[in-house]
């Protein structure tokens, strides 16, 4: 975030749009740009090899510039490449020429992920809402209404998976990199007692979940809750050291990224990670 202190008067969804249409290229290159952003990347693909059927069509929900569409193209995977900002999808289209999977991404469709309805019940052999998407949704009910959503176009026993962005991780950050912003209470007490920021200081609006948020809204539903995963995990708020340790220390960064995979489960490492991630299986029945 940064200090700008004049929070717009302009729908949540445009801000959320804007932000995202001037990220252009910074927001493909984010998940890839050192070793800190790239556990938030790796850690997501080794749980999608992980939990994803062997084959199948996945749709990709808010997928913005396509970095896990391409992915999952290249392991044989066909991909829907959904995503509400169509300066993201140009992107995307771009560089999936640019990856040559082309015959694997059937479409690249703009729109929100809280209206699925030009897809049917039971489509996807596994579905995909990652980095945030569901948390640039202000509104509640627009959230859980995605949510059903993510879901109904899911085949039973099939997975989805959602990360989202952690509000215990967003405080910390305020409190290392944003001290100015603490006595300001649209901004950290709003994030603090209720998880929304309305956008204004350098970021876009937001919802900033709790695990044990998510995991209450997610019982409510027919899925069943395989794994919460913590994404950047134990280097959560140590991007400096983190990226330190991957350059000087190579053998110790095999024992951290051992170390990463072996805690990042845990609710302590989840509970703190910026982004952590959710892995349910729809129901049967």
């Amino acid at each position: 975030m940064s200090e700008d202190k004049t929070v717009p008067a302009v729908p949540l969804e445009k801000l959320v749009k804007k932000y995202y249409s001037e990220q252009g290229m910074k927001e493909w290159k984010r998940l890839v740009r050192d070793a800190y952003h790239r556990l938030e990347f790796d850690t997501t693909m080794h749980f999608l090899r992980k939990h994803l059927l062997r084959k199948g069509l996945i749709l990709d929900a808010g997928g913005g510039p396509g970095r896990y569409t391409i992915a999952l193209g290249r392991l044989g995977y066909h991909i829907v490449l959904f995503d509400l900002s169509p300066e993201m999808l140009k992107i995307a289209e771009k560089q999936v020429k640019r990856a040559k999977v082309q015959r694997q991404v059937k479409q690249i469709i703009q729109g929100s992920i809280d209206d699925l309805s030009m897809f049917r019940d039971n489509t996807f052999d596994g579905t995909i809402c990652l980095g945030g998407a569901l948390s640039h949704i202000l509104d509640k009910n627009r959230r859980e209404k995605a949510i059903d959503e993510l879901i109904r176009v899911t085949k039973k026993s099939s997975p989805i998976f959602i990360s989202l962005i952690g509000r215990l991780a967003v405080l910390v950050t305020e409190l290392i990199c944003f001290p100015q912003e603490i006595e300001i209470e649209e901004v950290f007490q709003s994030i603090r007692d209720t998880g929304d920021y309305y956008g204004g200081y350098g970021f876009a609006p937001c919802h900033f979940y709790l695990p044990e948020e998510i995991e209450a809204s997610l019982k409510k539903r027919k899925v069943t809750i395989l794994e919460m995963v913590g994404l950047e995990g134990l280097s959560s708020g140590h991007q400096k050291e983190t990226n330190r340790l991957f350059k000087k220390y190579p053998k110790a960064w095999k024992i951290w990224w051992e170390t990463h995979l072996k805690t990042c489960t845990h609710p302590c490492t989840v509970a703190i990670s910026e982004h952590f991630l959710v892995i349910c299986k729809k129901q049967s029945s």
